[in-house]
C-alpha cells in the first residue's frame, strides 16, 4: 500500500524502509525551510508569520546535533562500503567550510547523512534525482558522487526560467539543477516514453518539407551533408528541460508552496526512471506533487515530510481532493499517534520528535533546536483585531509523567520576558484532582486577555489525552476590522 509517513526521514529510512526497495527517489530538500513554513502558514491564516518565526524553522547552524553529525559522518561512510579516502576527504572538507562557510557546512552534514542511507534503499536498477539551486548544486554534486560513484552519474539538468527579477551586478540566476544519479550500471531509462518531435528541433533557416509517404521533416544542409528532423519522429530529450514551464502565481495546482514543482516536471521523470508498479519515494514530499504524479503514472509511492502542517495538507488536499484517494483503503498515514499507548511510545523512542508532534497537534510551530531553548518548545500564532502581525502564544512540552508546580513557574517567567500574549503547557497524563487544583490556581494568577468581549486564559494547560480528543488551546482567531483592541485584567 502507499504510505505516507510523519517525521525526519532519516529516523524513518532508518527504522522502517527495507534495503533495496524502492526503484526511483526524488528529492528537493529544504534548503531555506523559513520560506517554507512562511508559505504553508500564510495559506492557512492570509497572513504572514512574524520574524520570530525564523528562531524556529532555521535549520542550518552549527549547533551540537550539527556538530554531532559531522563527527560522525566518516564513520557512517565506511559503515556504508565506501573507502576510507572518502570519508578523510569529508573530514578535511568540513574543515575548510567550517572557517567559510558553517551553515552551508551544517546543510551539506544534514543532505549526507540522508543521501547515504538513501543509496541502500535503490535497487540495483534505480536511479535518484536531486533538484537543487546553484548555491549548493556543485557541493552536493561531489557528495553524490562519493556516495552513488562518479561513474553513476548520469545528468547535471538545467531546467530554466524567466520569472522574477533581474540582477544588475551579475547575470541574472535563472534556472534550478537537478542531479540524476544510478544505483547500478544498468537503470530503468524509458527514452521513449519521455521522448520529443524531431520535429521541435526545427530552426528559423530550416526548410519544412513534405516527403513523397506525406511524412514532414525540416531540413538542413551544413558541411554538404542533409539533415533532416521528422515530426512523427521522437528523440531522448536533451539535459536543458526549458519545454516544461515554472509555475505561476495562480496556477490551479498551486498549493502556497514557495518552491513547489509543477506535475509535468515529476512525470518526466518518473515515466523516464520506472516503469508501472514500481515504488517512488520522495523523502521532502512536502505539497506531495511526486506523490500525485506517480499515482497517474500507476506507481506505488512513499512520501515522507517531518511537518504535521505539510502532511495534513497532504491528505486533504493533494490525496482526497485531486487524487480522489481514501486514507486507509489507497493509502496510509504512519508516524502520526492515535492512541495514548502510541503517543507513550512516541515519547519513549525520540522525545524530540514527540515534543514536535504534540506542538504541531495543536497548530502550533515547534523549534528545531533539540535542547530547550529558554522554556519555549514551540509557538502557536493567532490574529487580533487591528493588528496586521500574527500574535503569539508560546508552548511548553512535558512528556514526562511527574509535571510539578516549578514547570508551571518557569514558564510564566518565560511568557512575562517574551513578546508573546499566553502561554501554553502540554502534559502527558491528566492531573489527579489535587494537583489539577493547584496548578488552574496558579495559572489563573497570570490573568486573562479579553478580546471583543471575550476572556482568554494567559495561561492553558493540556494534556496528550486533551490533543488526542481534537481539542486546541482557547485562542482569539482571525477575527473582523475595527474591533477593540486586548486588555490585559
Amino acid at each position: 500500500m502507499n504510505i505516507l509517513y510523519y517525521g525526519d526521514c532519516l529516523t524513518i529510512m532508518r527504522e522502517h524502509m527495507r534495503p533495496a526497495s524502492v526503484d526511483l527517489i526524488y528529492l528537493d530538500p529544504p534548503f531555506n525551510s523559513n520560506r517554507a513554513y512562511n508559505a504553508i502558514y500564510k495559506d492557512e491564516t492570509g497572513r504572514p508569520l512574524p520574524d520570530q518565526i525564523e528562531a524556529f524553522c532555521d535549520l542550518w547552524t552549527l549547533d551540537e546535533e550539527r556538530e554531532r553529525a559531522i563527527r560522525q559522518i566518516p564513520v557512517l561512510m565506511r559503515d556504508a562500503g565506501l573507502d576510507d579516502e572518502v570519508a578523510e576527504s569529508w573530514q578535511g572538507w568540513g574543515k575548510a567550510l567550517r572557517r567559510t562557510s558553517p551553515r552551508l557546512l551544517a546543510y551539506l552534514s544534514y543532505m549526507t547523512e540522508r543521501l547515504l542511507p538513501m543509496r541502500g534503499l535503490l535497487k540495483p536498477t534505480g536511479s535518484i534525482y536531486l533538484h537543487c539551486d546553484p548555491t549548493a548544486s556543485h557541493y552536493i554534486k561531489v557528495t553524490m558522487d562519493a556516495i552513488f560513484g562518479h561513474k553513476s552519474f548520469k545528468n547535471e539538468i538545467i531546467w530554466p526560467y524567466q520569472t522574477g527579477g533581474r540582477s544588475k551586478r551579475r547575470f541574472s540566476r535563472k534556472h534550478d539543477v537537478i542531479l540524476y544519479f544510478s544505483k547500478g550500471r544498468a537503470p530503468v531509462f524509458n527514452w521513449q516514453a519521455v521522448g520529443v518531435p524531431r520535429g521541435s528541433k526545427k530552426r528559423n533557416n530550416m526548410k519544412k518539407v513534405i516527403s513523397k509517404d506525406g511524412r514532414t521533416y525540416y531540413s538542413i544542409k551544413s558541411h554538404g551533408k542533409e539533415y533532416k528532423y521528422y515530426e512523427d519522429e521522437t528523440i531522448t530529450p536533451t539535459d536543458v528541460w526549458s519545454d516544461i514551464a515554472h509555475m505561476h502565481q495562480r496556477d490551479p495546482e498551486r498549493l502556497g508552496y514557495a518552491t513547489q514543482k509543477p506535475l509535468a516536471l515529476l512525470e518526466r521523470i518518473i515515466k523516464a526512471s520506472s516503469n508501472e508498479g514500481d515504488t517512488v519515494f520522495d523523502p521532502f514530499c512536502g505539497c506531495a506533487t511526486t506523490l500525485e504524479a506517480a499515482q497517474r503514472l500507476g506507481r506505488k509511492w512513499i512520501g515522507i515530510d517531518i511537518a504535521i502542517h505539510a502532511v495534513k495538507r497532504v491528505a486533504r488536499v493533494r490525496l482526497g481532493d485531486r487524487c480522489g484517494l481514501v486514507e486507509g483503503r489507497d493509502y496510509e498515514v504512519r508516524g502520526v499517534p492515535h492512541t495514548m499507548e502510541g503517543a507513550r511510545d512516541l515519547w519513549k523512542r525520540d522525545k524530540y520528535h514527540f515534543q514536535k508532534w504534540a506542538v504541531e497537534q495543536v497548530d502550533g510551530f515547534v523549534t528545531t533546536k533539540r535542547a530547550a531553548d529558554g522554556g519555549i518548545d514551540g509557538r502557536l500564532y493567532f490574529a487580533l483585531p487591528d493588528k496586521r502581525e500574527l500574535q503569539s502564544m508560546i508552548i511548553e512540552v512535558k512528556g514526562g509523567k511527574n509535571p510539578s508546580i516549578n514547570d508551571l513557574r518557569a514558564l510564566r517567567g518565560v511568557l512575562d520576558g517574551d513578546a508573546a500574549l499566553m502561554a501554553g503547557l502540554i502534559i502527558m497524563e491528566p492531573l489527579g484532582a489535587t494537583k489539577a487544583r493547584n496548578f488552574h490556581e496558579f495559572m489563573a494568577e497570570a490573568g486573562d486577555m479579553e478580546v471583543t468581549g471575550v476572556n482568554y486564559a494567559r495561561m492553558q494547560l493540556m494534556s496528550v489525552e486533551d490533543i488526542l480528543e481534537g481539542k486546541k488551546f482557547n485562542t482569539p482567531g482571525v477575527v473582523g476590522r475595527g474591533l477593540a483592541q486586548p486588555k490585559f485584567l
